[in-house]
């Protein structure tokens, strides 16, 4: 079965939209998968405004990476709970669309994007035009069924070295095939940004482990500030990460984390962590 609209989908319904204004919409996480990576919060919700900025556009350009100025990370969600999105256009046009967004669970805020930018490509260039068009009516009109996801494999770090506290670098091998390059894209596979994404939490998070919190607590990832994918990933491609210390002050931890290939910086992020007490 092909992992079109399946494989790294993430709205089942969009239940309102104004044409280069807002969307509201829904993803049920499928009770089975597992985990749902924050970053996958994000994708909904970047996904959503994809929808709604397509269609202001007649579907002849999609957004693809870009920047996002800041991620909060509010809250976990587990499998099973149903996402409520929200995304705001500021602007679209032929060449980018800029938007904000949040998602809920069950009224409580789990992340809110601010000032996110995706530059805009032909649609014939990564997916069928009718197809998409054909999608995005069946998400207007009663939704798609849930549970189409199926998790995500994960994409590990090899040949890891570190200064424990100080720094790690790692390279990060790229799959050449997995069922999400499907859906990312039909015809151009990327590997995704969120998952990209993923990864960059993952090495900052290990970092801080090593590194004290005052008063005994515990070091807690609360924004993804400043991301920037800066070029497409390829499948079979590999990336050289490095994270390093870029701010420790009282209850506040800023991780650095920088990915490239060869000399080529292919995207970086900074993660704020807030130094908070143990549950």
């Amino acid at each position: 079965m092909t992992g079109h609209f399946r494989a790294f989908s993430f709205v089942d319904r969009i239940t309102s939209v104004q044409l280069g204004s807002h969307a509201r919409g829904a993803y049920q996480i499928p009770p089975g998968v597992g985990v749902f990576y924050r970053p996958l919060i994000a994708e909904a919700v970047g996904q959503l405004a994809a929808w709604a900025s397509m269609a202001a556009l007649d579907f002849k350009v999609r957004p693809v990476a870009g920047i996002a100025a800041s991620i909060e990370l509010l809250a976990e969600v587990q499998p099973g709970q149903t996402l409520e999105l929200a995304a705001e256009i500021e602007s679209v046009d032929n060449e980018a669309v800029s938007y904000c967004g949040s998602a809920t669970v069950e009224g409580k805020p789990v992340i809110k994007l601010n000032h996110c930018v995706g530059p805009m490509l032909a649609q014939e260039d990564f997916d069928d035009t009718q197809a998409v068009k054909n999608r995005y009516g069946l998400l207007c009109n009663g939704g798609a069924a849930p549970g189409a996801y199926g998790g995500v494999r994960p994409v590990n770090f090899e040949n890891v070295t570190t200064e424990p506290g100080q720094w790690i670098r790692a390279t990060l091998p790229i799959p050449g095939a997995a069922p999400f390059f499907d859906d990312h894209f039909a015809r151009r596979p990327v590997f995704p940004g969120t998952l990209f994404m993923q990864k960059v939490l993952e090495m900052a998070t290990d970092l801080v482990k090593n590194i004290p919190a005052p008063n005994g607590g515990v070091w807690v990832a609360r924004i993804i500030a400043d991301g920037k994918l800066r070029t497409f990933i390829p499948p079979g491609d590999s990336l050289d990460f490095e994270s390093k210390i870029a701010k420790h002050e009282g209850n506040s931890l800023v991780i650095a984390v920088e990915a490239r290939k060869a000399k080529r910086v292919t995207g970086n992020s900074k993660i704020i962590f807030s130094a908070e007490p143990k549950a």
